[in-house]
């Protein structure tokens, strides 16, 4: 041998590990691959399933949690869809600003363009805002249902501070 190394010993493997791979593989055992140095003889295909939880009845609750999370997954993908469906039948409101002009420290004066189907009345948010952002004035403006689908309005917001900006903020059918 040479000095430094140490001497490689083979990799040995018992009979009782043997067995159990055997076991677990669903392979039968036979009596001589077990050893009976430090064992009664007693370990079982059963046995080692029980010992890594892999009986008949762990089987049936796993398939039974597999299969009730398959239905719950399709009952929400199936109210999805249906809600989905049915949430396509209301009308489309949109509102596009168009511009503003500020007529003075107090007031800005909001110009928008609304697309609503004909015969549906709306409310509208028209809101001012300083050079912070911070809304310094709003106003809901009521608008009756018309014949025409296209429509321009502008409107007059007063602000509790000067205003730098106008804007539609939402609007909704009434």
């Amino acid at each position: 041998m040479h000095p430094g190394r140490s001497r490689a010993v083979p990799r040995r493997e018992s009979a009782d590990a043997a067995a159990e791979d055997a076991a677990l593989d669903g392979v039968p055992v036979t009596a001589g691959a077990r050893s009976s140095a430090g064992s009664s003889g007693s370990t079982g295909a059963s046995d080692l399933a029980d010992r890594y939880g892999r009986t008949p009845a762990r089987r049936r609750r796993d398939r039974s949690i597999l299969i009730g999370g398959a239905i719950a997954f399709a009952a929400v993908l199936v109210s999805w869809v249906v809600w989905a469906g049915l949430d396509g039948d209301t009308p489309l409101v949109q509102a596009t600003d168009l511009g503003h002009e500020l007529l003075d420290t107090r007031a800005v004066e909001v110009t928008w363009r609304l697309s609503v189907p004909s015969g549906n009345a709306t409310a509208c948010v028209v809101q001012a805002f300083n050079e912070d952002f911070t809304v310094v004035g709003w106003k809901v403006v009521e608008i009756p249902a018309s014949d025409r689908p296209l429509r321009t309005f502008t409107e007059t917001v007063r602000t509790a501070q000067e205003a730098n900006t106008g804007l539609i903020s939402q609007c909704w059918l009434r």
